[in-house]
């Protein structure tokens, strides 16, 4: 198999069908597909829609899978992030929804710091949302995804100084957003 694609050998295993394949690579991909998808989207429940459908296209896509052409986890974020895009676009068509999922708050010990997480969660989740949208991919895939610039930049297509570009005029963006956006009392 590829020794640069850490994935290569689990997805053989899917390409053959064996459902205990299946399992470890839903239980090691999951967490960041929903995390990425729900950065992107802002909620929760199409977040797990697009996560179902990135594994129904790595079951079919298993058997075909050509190592050393792109790395499995590359390829899977782009999936992702595609059908985030799609889904993104289809919204511009419809009315906003207030009634997004929330972002899940810390450890707060007390309801008044709950509030105020949920509260800060929701103006960051705002904020992103207004983002542009390769702005947002750069942010969510460096600071939620955890990507090196090196990751981030070729998934998205784009050279390293591009996506520094991107993540220094995001930063400035989200920085202004949030520094602009009078904090409401809009509770739970």
């Amino acid at each position: 198999m590829n020794d640069d694609d850490p994935d290569a050998e689990l997805l053989a295993r899917v390409g053959r069908g064996e459902p205990r394949a299946v399992r470890e690579m839903v239980e090691r991909k999951l967490g960041r597909l929903l995390s990425l998808a729900e950065r992107m989207l802002g909620r929760r429940v199409e977040a797990e829609e697009v996560a179902q459908e990135v594994f129904v296209r790595v079951w079919k896509q298993a058997p075909h899978w050509q190592s050393g052409r792109a790395r499995f986890d590359t390829w899977l974020h782009r999936v992702a992030l595609n059908l985030c895009y799609d889904r993104l676009r289809r919204r511009r068509e419809e009315a906003p929804d207030d009634d997004a999922d929330e972002p899940a708050a810390d450890r707060a010990e007390a309801p008044d710091e709950l509030l105020e997480v949920k509260q800060r969660g929701r103006r960051v989740a705002r904020a992103l949302a207004d983002l542009p949208q390769r702005q947002r991919e750069a942010l969510v895939l460096q600071y939620y995804q955890e990507l090196s610039n090196g990751e981030a930049a070729e998934l998205m297509g784009i050279g390293i100084e591009a996506l520094e570009s991107l993540l220094v005029r995001a930063r400035r963006s989200l920085r202004a957003r949030l520094a602009g956006e009078p904090r409401r009392n809009d509770d739970a």
